[in-house]
């Protein structure tokens, strides 16, 4: 290990993610497989708990397929923001689309962000759901003018309420010399994904789903009007498969892993801090992202005490400490105050992309799927899950325009995103330009 990244790392650290502190991964026996099932859902993140509640609840048997620990992959890996995300911005869309267009992808966004807050307090769910509002930072005149822009757009088209801070009234948003001033968005959320993911399995099974973990998925075929789904551990037939894995889209799902870019994110935690010295660098206490084509994000801890922070998404791997010193560098350079932080626990999850950068809800050869979140997973994997488990059900309710038109590939592309550090480099060279 070098010096460097000793100096940055707590004595106790960690190569594993904060939010498992409060929410530890069940480590369970898998039990026996049924013979058959309803629905088979391979995934036990959000998008397949969300999917699986409606399910149970209509009727149907449901088995979630996990092939580690349940939640153990992004859902519970992410920074926790809920908020109306979408890779295009609104403005992009109104010049591409128009402005009817437009208006009904984002009008879908936002439901998607209330759809989280609609779950957690139907099902009371314990995850620290806040409507706490967020801070998009400007690192330069070009780059304020630009959110100025985008979101003049979104309040006078969409009702979206935002205000600008300039340079002089950032010091009540955030303790940074990184940023010329930049935008509140005052009503996107934030919350607690580890704790998010378990009460929503709590909640799916006292509803009659059963979960199968350490149960890979390596193949399913048509079977009569369904499925035979292979494990490691047998097989078993389904009605109905749908496939929530995202970033972890595996070779039994050669036609959609030939869709996805998957790639991974980067996240730290500070060692607990006083509470006066977070409350300085981040006094508004909202979520903290900045406006760059590979952004930085930061929020505290829900104990007030540490501060939570990601960057370098796409990057290679390699390791995780290095990872983490390089990582708390970032962070130290936006928030000066933090430089007494060290690093407690470092993590990576995988993620996923498009080509067209818009999650994807579908159908191919009798397979649902519900992916490609493209950094909104938290929402639009939510959303998704309940669309995907409306429209297995039949009902109209599950139309929604991500599952509309096609969903596109590249020529000669597998699965193997080799090109996902090119394009990262790219984006950071546009960084520093800018």
């Amino acid at each position: 290990m070098t010096g460097q990244a000793g100096e940055a790392l707590a004595p106790a650290f960690k190569e594993s993610p904060y939010w498992w502190e409060a929410a530890p991964r069940p480590q369970e026996d898998p039990g026996p497989l049924p013979r058959s099932v309803d629905v088979a859902i391979v995934g036990s993140g959000v998008t397949g708990l969300n999917a699986a509640i409606p399910l149970v609840r209509a009727g149907r048997s449901v088995l979630l397929l996990e092939a580690g620990a349940a939640g153990e992959g992004a859902s519970t890996l992410n920074a926790g923001f809920v908020g109306r995300t979408l890779k295009h911005s609104f403005g992009e869309l109104v010049d591409k689309l128009g402005r009817d267009r437009a208006v009904i992808f984002y009008r879908e966004v936002a439901a998607a962000l209330d759809h989280v807050e609609t779950i957690v307090k139907g099902e009371k769910l314990d995850c620290g759901f806040r409507r706490c509002g967020r801070f998009i930072g400007a690192p330069s005149t070009r780059a304020y003018d630009e959110i100025a822009r985008e979101y003049d757009l979104r309040e006078r088209h969409l009702g979206e309420p935002f205000a600008m801070v300039d340079q002089a009234a950032m010091s009540q948003e955030i303790a940074s010399r990184a940023y010329v001033g930049g935008a509140v968005i005052p009503d996107l959320a934030a919350i607690e994904p580890g704790r998010y993911q378990l009460e929503l399995l709590r909640v799916a099974r006292d509803a009659g789903a059963a979960v199968a973990p350490n149960t890979a998925v390596t193949g399913i075929t048509r079977a009569g009007d369904g499925f035979t789904v292979r494990t490691p551990r047998g097989s078993l037939e389904a009605r109905e498969v749908l496939v929530a894995t995202n970033g972890y889209t595996g070779s039994p799902f050669g036609w959609l892993r030939r869709r996805l870019i998957p790639f991974h994110g980067y996240m730290i935690a500070t060692e607990e801090l006083s509470a006066d010295t977070v409350a300085r660098a981040l006094p508004s206490d909202r979520t903290y992202i900045d406006h760059r084509h590979n952004i930085r994000y930061l929020r505290r801890a829900p104990c007030g005490r540490r501060v939570l922070f990601g960057g370098q998404t796409g990057g290679p791997i390699r390791n995780l400490k290095a990872k983490a010193a390089e990582l708390r560098r970032m962070l130290i350079e936006i928030v000066p105050d933090l430089s007494p932080a060290r690093v407690s626990h470092a993590w990576t999850g995988r993620c996923a992309a498009t080509f067209d950068l818009y999650p994807h809800l579908g159908r191919h050869d009798g397979i649902h799927y519900a992916l490609g979140y493209s950094f909104a997973g938290v929402p639009m994997g939510s959303y998704l899950g309940r669309k995907a488990a409306l429209t297995i059900l039949g009902d109209p309710a599950g139309h929604t325009v991500f599952g509309e038109g096609s969903f596109p590939s590249f020529p000669f592309y597998t699965g193997h995103p080799w090109f996902v550090p090119l394009v990262m480099a790219y984006y950071d060279w546009q960084d520093r330009r800018a």
